[in-house]
């Protein structure tokens, strides 16, 4: 059996600036008012006979929301970011996270931002597909800890009505 939840009824959003380094268009920061919907398929299980609760589903997604809400989205493992005193092959995001700002460039344009408007992100596009694919793995291994009937997760990140990119996680 399936379940939905709807991002933009069960207000699962969140407005964020992002920057996909050398796409013609998206290569400057620019932001998007997104909204998350979540999909999960499994057997009915537990003394209800739930799939999943509802509030559980609701809860995590909203607090992936919540962290990334008018921030501005870094991918940090993007090769056309560089980043002033990190080495991404051997220094760790939670390195870069202690600093006060977040310094670096992409195609020659220096960037300097206050480290508390930023989430560093492990990624390397902060688009809308990896953005789906960083909401179901975070929503499947959270929801694993407490459910083991479920066969799959998926989440659609929206960037607005009519266009969204959604990434499946078997389980």
């Amino acid at each position: 059996m399936k379940i939905l939840v709807n991002g933009i009824q069960s207000n699962l959003r969140f407005s964020s600036a992002h920057v996909i380094p050398g796409h013609e268009s998206c290569g400057f920061i620019h932001g998007h008012s997104y909204f998350v919907d979540v999909e999960i398929e499994g057997e009915r299980a537990g003394d209800f006979e739930f799939v999943v609760d509802f509030k559980d589903v609701k809860g995590y997604t909203k607090a992936v929301c919540n962290e990334l809400d008018h921030r501005l989205l870094i991918p940090v493992y993007n090769n056309l970011i560089d980043f002033k005193d990190f080495d991404k092959e051997n220094d760790s995001i939670s390195d870069l996270k202690e600093n006060n700002s977040i310094h670096f460039k992409i195609d020659g344009k220096g960037y300097s931002i206050p480290c508390v408007d930023c989430v560093l992100l492990p990624l390397p596009y902060t688009s809308a597909e990896e953005l789906s694919k960083y909401f179901a793995e975070n929503l499947a291994e959270k929801l694993s800890k407490t459910y083991d009937n479920l066969k799959y997760v998926a989440v659609c990140v929206n960037e607005g009505i009519g266009q969204g990119a959604e990434y499946r996680k078997d389980l």
